[in-house]
């Protein structure tokens, strides 16, 4: 039971959490997702079990930086199942997160979170995050 390392078999339970956050349809690629961020050497694929269940994942990357000191890590997919949030399950893997990212000399945490995620602001406002304005982004196929 708690954080571990994710594995492959783990899949289809990071599908179904995907879909809780709106991304539905990755069954048919997210296992190869998985395959190439377990070899990544900057990224973290992590998931939370209980009872041999995974009830949450994130994925947190670690991105050097050349102009200031400290590196940066960002998560880019943070779910705890609908069922079972502000149970404490995200501040615990959001704290080991950070614990990580020190480890890995990063001097901040960054994520991006729609506009939508109100009840995700309030976690991550919580949690000692605070907004930093102007995210940016350019599509490069609609059809992704």
């Amino acid at each position: 039971m708690g954080i571990r390392k994710a594995k492959v078999e783990d899949w289809k339970a990071l599908s179904e959490l995907l879909n809780q956050l709106g991304y539905p349809d990755t069954e048919t690629f997210v296992k190869e997702k998985i395959e190439k961020l377990l070899i990544h050497p900057d990224e973290e694929l992590l998931i939370y079990e209980e009872d041999e269940k995974v009830i949450a994942f994130i994925s947190l990357h670690f991105i050097p930086q050349l102009a200031v000191k400290g590196d940066f890590a960002r998560i880019s997919y943070f779910a705890v199942n609908t069922t079972i949030r502000s149970k404490g399950i995200g501040r615990k893997i959001e704290e080991y997160c950070t614990d990580l990212a020190k480890k890995r000399n990063c001097d901040r945490i960054e994520v991006h979170c729609h506009s939508r995620r109100v009840d995700a602001h309030r976690f991550y406002t919580r949690q000692g995050f605070t907004e930093s304005p102007k995210y940016y982004m350019k599509m490069m196929n609609e059809s992704v």
